[in-house]
């Protein structure tokens, strides 16, 4: 990890070099956080395969699902020691339901801090690539936009939507990153606690990329590994022109202020 000047997104100075190789973790030293909402279908097959992929415990945020994902999630947690539920008051968005859980991550003095998505999207069996990898990283990224990552079944207009997102953030932000959009992720308990200093007010998927900005302001040492990303086949996608417009907008802010040379620490 690079030793830059103190950061100006979240108010510290750069973190240390990344630290000595982590693969022999505890399970209760590694953790993933899945935040839920009317995933009823999906949540017990991802659980099965997560805890089938590595020593893991899960942590899932489910916020208020009127499907009964709530009551899902409580049953596994009742039959499995690794697996814990937080259950949120209502549907407040995927940014704030992932800072709660990597705040409550962190309490518990996990290591390494890993996040996916709960409709099958992302395939528990890569969790065992990322954790290899962020053996030599302080972040590491599932790319579907990096020689061997790929999308299936996605429409030709929400693959140009996708990539057109992950340009332009590339562009405004100065990320070395190809899939910035990306929400399958493992972090470094040190840099994830640097990059949540501060409000961190994005909601939907554009909190993906500003943590991503926020790690890479802080100097950490990024690395991507491809993943197949495959859409959802049970329930209904959460994707909007709501989340496009936040992402662009709040995209544009943040770009603003690192022209400017303006620090980020809220809205």
């Amino acid at each position: 990890m690079s030793h830059a000047n103190p950061d100006p997104v979240c108010g510290r100075p750069p973190l240390n070099p990344t630290s000595p190789p982590t693969s022999h973790l505890p399970a209760r030293k590694r953790v993933v956080v899945i935040p839920t909402y009317n995933e009823a279908d999906s949540l017990p097959v991802i659980v099965e395969q997560v805890l089938r992929a590595l020593p893991i415990d899960i942590l899932i945020m489910d916020d208020a699902s009127p499907d009964g994902t709530g009551d899902i999630a409580d049953a596994l947690a009742a039959a499995e020691p690794r697996i814990s539920v937080i259950h949120r008051p209502g549907k407040a968005g995927l940014g704030p339901a992932y800072v709660q859980g990597f705040q409550i991550a962190l309490d518990r003095g996990y290591e390494q801090i890993f996040q996916m998505d709960a409709d099958g999207s992302h395939a528990p069996g890569a969790l065992a690539v990322l954790a290899a990898a962020l053996e030599y990283a302080d972040l590491v990224i599932g790319s579907r936009y990096v020689p061997g990552g790929a999308v299936a079944n996605w429409s030709p207009i929400r693959q140009a939507v996708s990539r057109g997102g992950s340009i332009y953030s590339r562009l405004m932000l100065g990320l070395p990153v190809a899939d910035t959009t990306s929400g399958f992720k493992g972090w470094r308990a040190e840099v994830l606690r640097g990059a949540l200093h501060g409000a961190v007010p994005a909601n939907g998927y554009v909190f993906q990329i500003e943590m991503t900005y926020r790690a890479t302001r802080l100097g950490a040492t990024v690395r991507e590994v491809p993943i197949l990303f495959a859409d959802r086949e049970l329930g209904q996608s959460k994707f909007s022109t709501r989340i496009i417009a936040e992402a662009s907008l709040r995209v544009a802010g943040l770009g603003l202020r690192r022209m400017l040379g303006r620090g980020e620490t809220g809205a």
